[in-house]
């Protein structure tokens, strides 16, 4: 299929699925034909490879020529003056924007029902409206039914691969810092991960080998010093794949847990070998990353006065800016959001530090130790006698570990618009450790022969240790059949 006619193809699918509210602002169409006519069919291989691609971009990720709102209605009106450097770089590397995709509010939820343009839809074969998961799931919508060919997300704790899961798309979380930052709207700084998102894991690795470079704009983006000592070749086959037995948790749907099941077949009949494994600390990693993450986001979103960034709340002459202060947040932000900051306020705050923020932070440094204990590979970022007072062993343990990306498959959209928060956190609970820890994640959608005709299929997540990026896409694609 040639470019224009690809372009032209996921235009078409834009107007079809307008209802599923995937994009809050779109490129003009016009002009993004008149890019990709004027690509040569040679520029579609090497560091052109993803000229004429049209690329959708989640929009809590800074555009100069569209408007970047971060989903909320404080910033409805507002474009940022420059592109974040994951933009300029797919430009860079000839992709065309196809427009900034929904999600929740700041890229806080589950399911994209918190965003102030409306809710994303995600519908099955037999027409019935799921959710999308989130927060990216405008982004994962959008590649689900082919109206762009790939789709930058964000990841936090799991909000590219949840969105991947629900909707049948490949959704990968790099490891932490090796994409940029710079540009991107800020949940919590030490979990944001920018993640893509594609129908194979051949073309989201395109774009994530567009985007894989050190950026100097970004403090928490990795030296290339620090590069050259990741991604090791992986030469010994077969791979030794790890079981995490704590993830085999009792609310496991039967679907899910027999489709984790399938999936370790497929990858023992390749010859892999399969091993069990323990990770205590995954039990607590869902409750502390509820304390940290809403921590981080109340202090980013304190600059959200309506002075600086977004629209501001008018009052009668006189009015104190501290009225006029709580009226920009009250009406700019939606309930979801609300209710983080104050959360993460709390956490923070004096009689609260010690027995929660602290505890948290704790108990992440146990997640990432539960990791570093049972990988084969050494963490890059720790030095050899660290390592040793961790109790890792070089060469002993597993390669990679293979789990759901999610206790269920897609919910409907009309029981999450109205769920519990706390149970809509629950959703969350397999892919949080793999952010606590900063570890690549990649989710693989995998089918059963008996249920090929059923649905998208039930997302599978492949983690691995950090740096491990490669590895942990060769296995994805093996569960896929690229491999």
């Amino acid at each position: 299929m040639s470019l224009s006619t690809l372009a032209k193809e996921c235009i078409a699918n834009q107007s079809k699925y307008t209802s599923l509210n995937a994009f809050i602002s779109l490129a003009d169409r016009a002009s993004i034909l008149s890019r990709v006519a004027k690509v040569p069919p040679s520029r579609n291989h090497g560091p052109d490879r993803l000229s004429g691609q049209l690329i959708a971009v989640k929009d809590n990720i800074c555009t100069s020529d569209l408007p970047t709102t971060a989903g909320s209605g404080i910033l409805k009106n507002f474009t940022s003056p420059y592109d974040a450097t994951v933009v300029k770089q797919l430009r860079d590397a000839g992709a065309v924007i196809a427009g900034k995709t929904n999600l929740d509010e700041f890229g806080m939820g589950s399911h994209s029902v918190h965003s102030f343009f409306g809710p994303v839809k995600n519908t099955n074969a037999r027409g019935e409206e799921l959710s999308a998961g989130g927060s990216s799931g405008g982004s994962a919508v959008a590649v689900a039914t082919g109206q762009c060919t790939a789709a930058l997300g964000t990841d936090t704790g799991g909000s590219v691969r949840l969105p991947a899961a629900y909707t049948g798309v490949v959704g990968f979380k790099p490891s932490y810092g090796l994409v940029s930052r710079w540009g991107v709207i800020a949940y919590a700084n030490s979990l944001d991960t920018v993640g893509v998102l594609a129908k194979s894991v051949a073309q989201m690795r395109r774009v994530f080998d567009a985007l894989n470079f050190h950026d100097p704009q970004d403090p928490t983006s990795l030296l290339p010093s620090t590069r050259r000592r990741l991604g090791r070749p992986v030469t010994q086959r077969p791979l030794r794949i790890g079981i995490p037995l704590d993830y085999n948790i009792s609310s496991l749907d039967p679907t899910v847990r027999k489709t984790w099941m399938h999936a370790l077949k497929a990858l023992q009949q390749k010859g892999h070998t399969l091993h069990t494994v323990n990770l205590p600390a995954t039990r607590h990693a869902l409750s502390a990353y509820y304390i940290l993450a809403p921590a981080e986001a109340s202090s980013n979103l304190a600059k959200y006065d309506g002075v600086r960034y977004g629209s501001r709340a008018e009052g009668p002459d006189g009015t104190p800016d501290s009225v006029l202060f709580a009226k920009t947040r009250g009406r700019g932000f939606g309930d979801e959001v609300q209710r983080r900051i104050l959360l993460g306020a709390f956490s923070l705050s004096a009689q609260a530090m010690d027995n929660y923020f602290i505890q948290a932070q704790k108990i992440r440094r146990l997640v990432q130790r539960d990791f570093d204990g049972v990988f084969s590979a050494r963490n890059p970022l720790l030095t050899s006698a660290s390592s040793e007072a961790e109790g890792h062993r070089e060469g002993a343990g597993v390669d990679v570990l293979v789990c759901p990306t999610a206790p269920t498959p897609a919910p409907e959209l009309a029981k999450v618009k109205n769920q519990d928060p706390v149970d809509a956190y629950m959703n969350d609970v397999f892919t949080v450790p793999a952010s606590l820890a900063g570890l690549p994640a990649v989710s693989v959608p995998v089918k059963m022969r008996e249920t090929q005709g059923s649905g998208a299929g039930i997302g599978m997540q492949v983690i691995g240790q950090f740096g491990d990026d490669g590895l942990v896409l060769d296995v994805g694609e093996e569960l896929m059949g690229e491999g």
